[in-house]
């Protein structure tokens, strides 16, 4: 069986699926825009070069795939169109299960804008005919001590919504137990979440409890979030996506909590506050 790890394979979450299938004596192609850096290290593992939005290479890449992991492109404004072109060549290349890493909540009126490229992206999926499993997670929990800015303070319109994070080990560990036995998984959609759904005023007083910085929440209005990141001169598409994040978390649409990480791991999902314990 040939495993495919996506562009992800450099990046912080199909690294770690890249290195615990190596682990485990997998035989891998990993795909990424930075094929040299990819295999460095990794037994048993060969890696092609491709962008999502060049059919030719994905081409090369997918040859004779079986399995391949589909780690979502990084956030732009053609996303969903390099997501269909990646659909296209796997379909192409007779691939026999596709498992795509997509968002917790998906779908076509989601609050997070982004979530609705991932509710795309499934359909396109299902609508290739392609063998697939989705794997919705919830915002990173690694992610969260970044939300504080450089005065210790977490600003964002989520109100007092919860949000049920999820750390990017579990993610891993996850997407591999589906990936050695992918027939087992098939049409089944899993919700990866934390064990705990937590207000940004908790998620300031774990990080504060955890590091010793004195971490609060501000509970902006929606004005005043579009306001507060307009000096980053980003796109207007992004600001849109930054602000959503917040808007669905007071939407409640992030405060699930699943226990699919269980189910697929054999082991509860890791808390914030042992996250950070972990990662010193």
């Amino acid at each position: 069986m040939s495993f495919v790890v996506t562009t992800g394979a450099t990046g912080r979450l199909g690294g770690r699926i890249a290195a615990l299938l190596a682990a485990r004596g997998v035989e891998q192609r990993l795909v990424s825009r930075r094929a040299g850096q990819a295999a460095a290290g990794l037994p048993g593992a060969s890696a092609v070069e491709a962008d999502y939005g060049d059919r030719a290479a994905l081409d090369r890449a997918l040859e004779g795939a079986s399995t391949v992991l589909f780690v979502s492109a990084s956030e732009s404004a053609d996303r969903v169109d390099r997501h269909r072109t990646f659909v296209a060549a796997a379909q192409a290349a007779g691939v026999r299960h596709l498992v795509y890493v997509s968002f917790y909540g998906a779908a076509p009126d989601a609050t997070f804008t982004l979530a609705r490229d991932h509710w795309v992206t499934e359909q396109h999926i299902r609508a290739a005919g392609l063998p697939f499993t989705f794997l919705r997670d919830n915002l990173y929990a690694d992610f969260l001590p970044g939300l504080a800015g450089a005065d210790g303070v977490i600003r964002g319109p989520a109100g007092q919504g919860r949000i049920a994070a999820v750390a990017q080990d579990d993610i891993a560990e996850s997407a591999v137990a589906v990936l050695l036995d992918p027939g087992a998984h098939a049409g089944r959609t899993y919700d990866l979440t934390g064990p705990e759904a937590l207000t940004l005023d908790e998620v300031a007083a774990t990080l504060t409890a955890a590091t010793g910085r004195a971490i609060s929440y501000h509970p902006e209005t929606v004005e005043e979030a579009y306001e507060s990141r307009r000096s980053y001169g980003a796109p207007g598409w992004e600001v849109d996506a930054w602000v959503s994040t917040y808007l669905a978390i007071a939407a409640g649409e992030l405060e699930g909590v699943s226990d699919d990480v269980r189910r697929l791991t054999g082991r509860a999902p890791t808390g914030l506050a042992d996250l950070l314990a972990r990662s010193g």
